[in-house]
């Protein structure tokens, strides 16, 4: 689903002020929950989303599943709304009835502005099991106890490497630790004879495809708050350990060359994506890879496997993200906009066939363990990541992705060599942070 991209993010600013701005229809205040409409009911809900292409007319397929259940519903889906779309149509009170982000660093901000209504009175009201959905899952699709969303899918990010660039290097086992990881990579780089790379054996640049803070974080056991609440990136050790991890494969390619090498690389989502090109031996990526793979570059030999760990006791640790659902402020029809999320959420059937389709990791344990989920060698890593107790999920905050944004901008200072002073400089953009959230209010 491409979700840490796809989406241009939602302002901070705008989302503030959407619950002043917005349309007072749906209840979105009413601790009650609206209706469920009855089976011959006939209405039309209006769906949002930023899907397109293949993908969009896979999601209307599951979409209209929903009318085994309501036949007489239609489902109207839009595509291509990303949320900057959603919180303009929230403002303006032409709002549909259920939203769907590929940015779930915007939790916090849909949640403690009121621009997704709360979703506890229909889960109650229902006897909804989420202990259905795994608590990294669920995490990301709540805010400070206030569950405004559900997800569709889920993406989980684990290592892609070039089977046969090992098999050249005589590497045998895809690396393990953060030691083996920067050995293997300075094994797999090829340099021409001016110094410039033909190819990296891992990219290390912070925020260059999914090399990015957030799904990097949980394999160097980084925090990125405090017991209080407050910004904890100078505190933790993690994070003093992905920096200097960062900047040690930066030194051995040089950060010029370097800068160099990436500026002529393809683009994250066509065929010219540098581990298509066989440009880059190992990368971090979500499941969703193996599909683009598989169509865009069949004469590429890989394999996946969980992402190498700090500390050898956290292998097996990964980041997940996905699409999440909400009601938003505003809704017409949001008893009838439940129902749908409800299904989406939770049939399994739909989940599995959705997942067959666009190669997303379903969000149930149900659908996962569902025997006609399509399960490949390359794809069953990150099922298992999905199933493990050390998935991690997004960190939710009400500033949308300024905190992720501030420490992929300081990445950049500190691995070029900008910033000298790794502890002082962690410890400003934990004061920037904790300034953001202040200003916010929330």
């Amino acid at each position: 689903m491409r979700k840490h991209t796809r989406a241009a993010l939602l302002c901070v600013a705008a989302a503030l002020t959407l619950t002043a701005c917005a349309a007072g229809k749906g209840g979105g205040a009413n601790n009650d929950a609206a209706a469920a409409p009855g089976k011959d009911d006939k209405l039309t809900l209006t769906v949002w989303s930023n899907y397109s292409d293949r993908e969009y007319e896979e999601v209307t397929k599951a979409l209209k599943t929903f009318n085994k259940k309501f036949p007489n519903i239609e489902i109207k889906h839009e595509g291509s709304q990303d949320d900057d779309k959603i919180t303009a149509g929230i403002r303006s009170g032409n709002t549909p009835d259920v939203a769907l982000s590929f940015t779930t660093d915007n939790i916090g901000s849909f949640c403690s502005t009121g621009a997704f209504q709360p979703l506890k009175p229909y889960l109650d009201r229902d006897k909804v099991d989420l202990n259905q959905i795994s608590p990294a899952v669920r995490d990301y699709t709540e805010y400070k106890g206030n569950r405004c969303a559900m997800p569709m899918l889920t993406d989980v990010y684990a290592m892609y490497y070039n089977t046969g660039q090992f098999a050249e290097a005589g590497i045998t086992a895809p690396p393990k630790t953060l030691d083996e990881l920067f050995e293997d990579a300075k094994k797999l780089t090829k340099k021409a004879p001016n110094g410039d790379i033909e190819v990296a054996g891992y990219l290390p640049t912070m925020g260059f495809y999914a090399n990015r803070p957030t799904i990097l974080a949980p394999n160097f056991g980084a925090e990125w708050a405090t017991a209080d609440g407050k910004s904890g990136l100078a505190s933790s050790p993690g994070f003093t350990e992905m920096m200097t991890f960062q900047k040690k494969l930066v030194d051995f390619y040089g950060f010029d060359q370097l800068e160099r090498f990436r500026a002529g690389l393809g683009q994250e989502y066509s065929a010219d994506h540098a581990f298509h090109q066989g440009k880059i031996a190992i990368m971090m990526d979500g499941e969703y890879r193996t599909a683009f793979l598989k169509a865009q570059a069949p004469q590429i030999k890989f394999n996946t496997a969980p992402f190498p760990t700090w500390k050898p006791a956290d292998y097996g640790t990964a980041f997940t993200t996905g699409t999440i659902m909400g009601i938003p402020k505003g809704a017409k029809n949001p008893g009838a906009a439940w129902e749908l999320i409800k299904h989406l959420s939770f049939d399994t059937d739909t989940i599995v066939d959705l997942s067959n389709a666009i190669k997303n990791v379903p969000s149930t344990k149900a659908a996962m363990d569902d025997k006609r989920l399509e399960v490949d060698e390359q794809f069953k890593t990150f099922i298992d990541l999905a199933k493990s107790d050390k998935l991690k999920g997004n960190p939710v905050t009400p500033i949308g992705d300024a905190h992720i944004k501030a420490v992929t901008d300081f990445a950049a200072e500190y691995t070029s060599g900008k910033v000298p002073d790794l502890a002082a400089g962690l410890k400003k953009v934990d004061q920037s942070i904790d300034d953001q959230i202040a200003k916010s209010g929330k």
